[in-house]
């Protein structure tokens, strides 16, 4: 069921370009090790110019194991995501039984 919702959300995110183009995480073909080479470019051009370089650390990690479920839908139908797959999420997040019927069977 997961695979499905991931596929649904990131079918829309590539459809609609809902996420930038810096953008590491939950990206296919991107990670941790591309940001921190992508940030280290960066930085190291800034000081080779003699610029200012300042560095904020946060760790978020745990910022969504709080999040208000109808909070998360309403942002998600707010992007577009279609209902079929908002009902999947919805459901999935309330730890409610679901069951897929393919061909009559379940």
């Amino acid at each position: 069921m997961e695979q499905l919702i991931v596929d649904a959300i990131s079918k829309h995110v590539e459809e609609n370009k809902v996420i930038r183009s810096g953008q590491h995480g939950f990206t296919k073909g991107k990670s941790c090790l591309t940001n921190l080479i992508a940030f280290y470019d960066s930085m190291t051009g800034w000081v080779d110019e003699r610029r200012a370089v300042n560095v904020v650390y946060l760790d978020l990690s745990k910022a969504f194991d709080t999040v208000s479920h109808n909070i998360l839908i309403g942002k998600l139908r707010k992007c577009g995501l279609d209902e079929w797959t908002l009902r999947r999420i919805e459901s999935w997040l309330n730890e409610k039984a679901q069951r897929i019927v393919t061909s009559g069977a379940v």
